[in-house]
């Protein structure tokens, strides 16, 4: 069993940037950086067609522990994805932590990556 982003004290951390004293006595929020999980980097490419592929652990039918949707990310959260497949329209809500890879034919935004 794959452990996905666990972690024990989650619930107690805090959620906001440490406020930091500045010279002239004021105080000032560094700013948010989002960070690169899957999921933010998926949040960012929303609406792009991709080829999305998942597998589980237990299938109905041996053999038949994987998934390959052809579609476009509609949303994505720290503990899952939404896809739309783009032949059907169905949609998908799949846990992340059965996510194996995305294969896209254009580029993908990513974060900034200067300091």
């Amino acid at each position: 069993m794959v452990q996905y982003y666990w972690n024990p004290g989650y619930g107690q951390q805090q959620m906001m940037p440490p406020q930091v004293t500045i010279p002239s006595g004021r105080p000032n929020t560094p700013p948010f950086r989002e960070e690169s999980y899957i999921e933010n980097i998926l949040r960012l490419n929303r609406g792009k067609p991709g080829v999305f592929h998942f597998s589980f652990e237990n299938a109905v039918n041996a053999g038949e522990n994987t998934i390959a949707v052809n579609g476009l990310v509609e949303a994505a959260g720290r503990d899952h994805v939404i896809l739309s497949e783009t032949n059907t329209g169905r949609r998908y809500l799949f846990p992340m932590i059965y996510f194996d890879y995305a294969e896209f034919d254009e580029e993908l935004n990513y974060f900034d990556q200067t300091p």
